[in-house]
Formats: structure tokens, C-alpha cells, sequence
């Protein structure tokens, strides 16, 4: 009888002792729960939306001034081909009047040796006008320069072709700069692109979290998805702004 008197208290003592079952010492310890999960995603998706959207709008800057400077390079290569063909008519020009005075200068010689002083002033009065009239700055110094070294042709003389074509080399090195630069833009704006594809994937994995019933699941969801949000905010802290974009303020562009 003491026997079954005993049993009764040690049951009451075990109710007593507050004791909790080891599930809800499990819970106690977990720290991302549930609802913490969902916080954290929902915060995610916040800042992941914000992300996305500034860099779709920096790639849409970097097309436009891509577009820009493709406009500027063909207007700039016309402008340069438009040079060129005057540079090619200076050339001729001073090419045919070269032929002339040297025919004027022949004369000048036959009236010399004719010893024709009348004939002489003549002609040589007719040259010194026409060096006047049809000799430009780029033929006067190929002149000189055959003078000085005793030569039969002032176009012999090293890059005096090149001088017609100068004003027009820079014009075509100006489009292929602007170009080059509308090359670099595009590349920046695929960059960026390839950013919001990034942003786009994170955001799906985000949304999909709370598909899984599963905790651990859900974890291995949710990280995967911060993996892809910091290697693109790497990603694009890479990517150079667009030329004329103010740092200073964000909403500003000149």
C-alpha cells in the first residue's frame, strides 16, 4: 500500500517542475523563424525593386547617350568628308598653278636669255602677281622649301600633302573619338542590363521563399537570392556611370 501511495506524488512533481518538451526548447533556440524569414524577404524585395529600377534607368541614360554620339560621329564623319574634298580641290588648285608659273618662270628664263629687258619685266611682274592671286600659304612654303634645298617640285617636300588634308584628319579622329565613345556607352548599357536580368532573378527567387513549407527550404531559398543581390550590386559598382552624370545628385543630369 505505501508503494502505490508514492507513485502519484512523483507524477505531480514532474508536472510541477515546469519542465517544457524539448520541441519548444528547438523553437526557443531557432533564430530565423518563420515570421522572421518573412520579414527579412520582405525587406529584400524592397531594396531589390529599388536596385533594379536604378539600373534600368542608368541603362536607359547610357542608350540615350549612346544614340547621341553615334548622331554626333556621322555628322562629324560628313563634316570631315566635306573637308577632305576641299582639301583635295586646294590641292589640285595649287597643283595647276604650280604647272602655270612654272611656265611662267620658263618664259622668264627664254626672255632672259633673249636678253629682252622689256619682255623680262613683264613676265616678271605677271609672276609676282600671280604669287599673289593663286599661290596659297601651303604651296608658298613648298616653294620656299625647294629653294632652299635646290629642288625642281615643291610637292617633294615630306607631309606637304598631308597639310591639305589636316583640318579634315582631325574632323575624322573627332567622329571615330565620339564613335568609339557610343561603342563604350552600348557596352555599358548591356552591362547594366545584364544587372537588371540579375535583379530580376533575385526578385523570382524571393517571391518563390514562401512557396516551400519547408524551414530549411525556405533558408536555402532566401540565400541563394542574397548571393545573386550582392553579386550584382558588385556587378554594378564596377560599371562607370554615363559621361555628364552627376554624382553629387542623383536626380540630375546634364
Amino acid at each position: 500500500m505505501a508503494k502505490k501511495e508514492t507513485e502519484p506524488a512523483k507524477s505531480e512533481s514532474v508536472k510541477d517542475s515546469g519542465s517544457q518538451p524539448d520541441n519548444a526548447l528547438k523553437d526557443r533556440k531557432t533564430i530565423l523563424t518563420a515570421k522572421r524569414v518573412e520579414t527579412i524577404v520582405a525587406v529584400l524585395l524592397g531594396i531589390t525593386t529599388l536596385l533594379s529600377a536604378w539600373a534600368s534607368w542608368i541603362g536607359h541614360l547610357h542608350g540615350g547617350i549612346q544614340s547621341i554620339n553615334f548622331t554626333k560621329s556621322n555628322n562629324t564623319a560628313s563634316k570631315g568628308t566635306a573637308g577632305y574634298n576641299l582639301g583635295m580641290q586646294a590641292y589640285l588648285a595649287d597643283y595647276i598653278s604650280w604647272n602655270t608659273l612654272r611656265d611662267y618662270n620658263y618664259e622668264l628664263e627664254a626672255a632672259k636669255a633673249d636678253g629682252d629687258q622689256k619682255k623680262t619685266e613683264i613676265i616678271e611682274k605677271k609672276i609676282s602677281e600671280f604669287k599673289k592671286q593663286s599661290i596659297s600659304e601651303i604651296l608658298a612654303e613648298g616653294i620656299k622649301w625647294m629653294e632652299k634645298n635646290k629642288e625642281d617640285d615643291p610637292f617633294k617636300m615630306p607631309g606637304i600633302v598631308d597639310k591639305y588634308f589636316e583640318s579634315a584628319k582631325e574632323t575624322f579622329d573627332e567622329s571615330r573619338n565620339l564613335l568609339e565613345e557610343g561603342m563604350r556607352d552600348n557596352t555599358k548599357g548591356d552591362s547594366y542590363m545584364l544587372v537588371t536580368v540579375i535583379y530580376s532573378l533575385t526578385l523570382f527567387l524571393l517571391g518563390i521563399v514562401g512557396t516551400f513549407k519547408n524551414m530549411p527550404n525556405r533558408i536555402a531559398v532566401m540565400f541563394i537570392a542574397v548571393a545573386f543581390l550582392i553579386f550584382a550590386v558588385i556587378y554594378m559598382s564596377t560599371i562607370p556611370m554615363p559621361t555628364g552624370f552627376d554624382k553629387m545628385n542623383f536626380f540630375e543630369f546634364r
